[in-house]
């Protein structure tokens, strides 16, 4: 296997347990979650289902692109899904969880 593709699999992976661990805590700690779907389905799943549900397909998902890694284009996908993850999550939560030591 591609090494670079391991290391951005690998990168995937830690961004969506990062997202899921930092949008659990910070749904606990009544921060709004910014992604709709996952919003409007945690009423009836419940938090914690809801995201383990999520993050789950996401995983999948990052699995089926590794497993594609003679195909055009997926060493690019993984790093745009990371973009959006550092982006979209990483840095907005880490901004939110890193005002509460600055206080």
């Amino acid at each position: 296997m591609n090494q670079r593709l391991y290391q951005l699999f690998l990168l995937n992976l830690c961004l969506q347990i990062f997202d899921g661990v930092a949008t659990y805590e910070g749904v606990r700690l009544h921060w709004s979650e910014g992604n709709p779907l996952l919003l409007n389905i945690m009423p009836y799943l419940g938090l914690g289902t809801t995201l383990l549900l999520f993050k789950a397909k996401a995983c999948g998902f990052l699995l089926v692109l590794r497993r594609l890694d003679a195909r055009p284009f997926v060493c690019e996908s993984m790093i745009v899904l990371a973009a959006v993850y550092v982006f979209f999550s990483f840095i907005p939560w880490m901004t939110r969880l890193l005002s509460l030591v600055a206080i």
